[in-house]
């Protein structure tokens, strides 16, 4: 008797549909897809505030409304430095990213910000939208790194 194990793997090549089954964070959503594989997506090109900062609750809150069990499509964007898959997730025609951005609970990356969002940002931040109603709002990786300065050092 033969038996024949599939598997079936995701390239980051591959686009995906799949249902968003949590969100972590303000720009990070856990999904599954049709053959029940979980993969955890960054969303490309935006940062939001981390939970302990300032409007990083109502991001993944905002978040939530929009993506929770839905049905999403997922264009890998690549990984981070730290091995995260980072996606451009899409709801049908509508971009989280966009939103989140409009509303002022995300910037755009720091590192090569992507032009096409950059805009979006630069109209709420104007227009004194969510984060930007603060007089010197704190950018996500810069709480992040103070974050591991103030952790105490194992020996």
């Amino acid at each position: 008797m033969v038996t024949y194990v599939a598997c079936y793997t995701v390239s980051l090549a591959d686009d995906i549909v799949a249902r968003v089954t949590a969100v972590i964070d303000g720009n990070t959503v856990e999904v599954v897809d049709a053959a029940n594989e979980k993969y955890k997506v960054m969303l490309a090109g935006i940062d939001c505030p981390e939970l302990g900062q300032d409007f990083g609750e109502k991001a993944k809150a905002y978040l939530e409304k929009i993506l929770l069990r839905k049905e999403v499509k997922i264009t890998w964007a690549g990984k981070d430095r730290f091995g995260n898959r980072l996606g451009v997730v899409m709801i049908g025609d509508d971009d989280p990213r966009i939103r989140l951005l409009k509303e002022g609970l995300a910037w755009t990356a720091e590192k090569n910000p992507d032009q096409e969002l950059e805009p979006y940002r630069s109209w709420a931040q104007q227009k004194g939208k969510g984060l930007w109603k603060l007089d010197n709002p704190t950018p996500p990786w810069t709480y992040r790194r103070q974050q591991t300065m103030a952790a105490p050092k194992s020996s």
